[in-house]
């Protein structure tokens, strides 16, 4: 029997990290891509020890070559693609009046031009083993703010990517979803706290409790939530949810 294997983009921290680990309990293989090799290697020892193999591959996925890359040594190690998580990608949160064409250019080439080309280099594999794919967004996708337009902007068309993959995906058998995370406490968060907090006059733990209280949560979510349902989405129990997008935010956003 084979055993299925797993690219897991944005590994090397934060809701990437999380998700390869948490797809080690259920994958032979979790193919570990992001830029930082240290890092990944750390990401690595935890996949190993979760009872699954690793394979580290350090390249940055904005540039166009990357992506066949990630294909041709994920299939000349392990055979196989049966998942895709596309998780890679940080968008700078700068207002819409001051953000210029090079931030934004750089902010679609990782997340969004990134996982689309790795999802179109990794098809045919994917085709074949009627595997998975998802594509993580957020839920700034579907009320974007000046401070957050180019997240916003950015993660809208990721899930009307996912949209268009999905219904590709009906004919080829390959599930495609989308995944809308909230305010997850990952190491960039926890950074951005210690840079906001002082400028307005709290200590970090002050405004850690000021954001969930205003936006009407309970907690922030950590990136363990966000891999338990990437683990489901790529699971057999998912198969018949295909083209959805699943917001995953502690009720943050209110609208229906």
């Amino acid at each position: 029997m084979h055993k299925p294997v797993a690219i897991v983009t944005g590994a090397s921290q934060g809701i990437g990290y999380s998700t390869a680990v948490r797809l080690a309990r259920d994958f032979g293989s979790v193919v570990l891509v992001a830029r930082n090799r240290a890092k990944l290697e750390a990401t690595a020892k935890a996949v190993r020890e979760a009872g699954a193999e690793a394979l580290v591959i350090d390249l940055d996925l904005a540039e166009r070559a990357s992506a066949k890359k990630v294909v041709e040594q994920t299939l000349a190690r392990c055979g196989r693609i049966d998942a895709l998580l596309n998780i890679a990608g940080a968008v700078p949160q700068i207002d819409v009046l001051e953000m210029t064409d090079e931030q934004w250019d750089a902010g679609m080439a990782l997340k969004l031009h990134g996982a689309r080309r790795l999802t179109v280099e990794a098809w045919p594999a994917l085709k074949a083993s009627k595997g998975s794919v998802v594509l993580i967004s957020g839920n700034s996708a579907i009320f974007p703010k000046a401070p957050y337009a180019a997240v916003g902007t950015i993660n809208a068309a990721i899930v009307a990517l996912a949209k268009a993959f999905s219904d590709k995906g009906i004919t080829d058998g390959v599930q495609v979803n989308s995944v809308l995370p909230g305010a997850v406490m990952t190491g960039r968060r926890r950074s951005y706290l210690e840079h906001w907090a002082p400028l307005h006059d709290m200590t970090v733990e002050e405004a850690t409790e000021k954001f969930p209280r205003e936006a009407g949560i309970t907690r922030y979510g950590e990136p363990e939530d966000i891999a338990e349902l990437m683990a489901f989405l790529v699971s057999p129990q998912a198969r018949w949810m295909t083209g959805s997008t699943i917001r995953m935010d502690g009720g943050e956003v209110k609208s229906i």
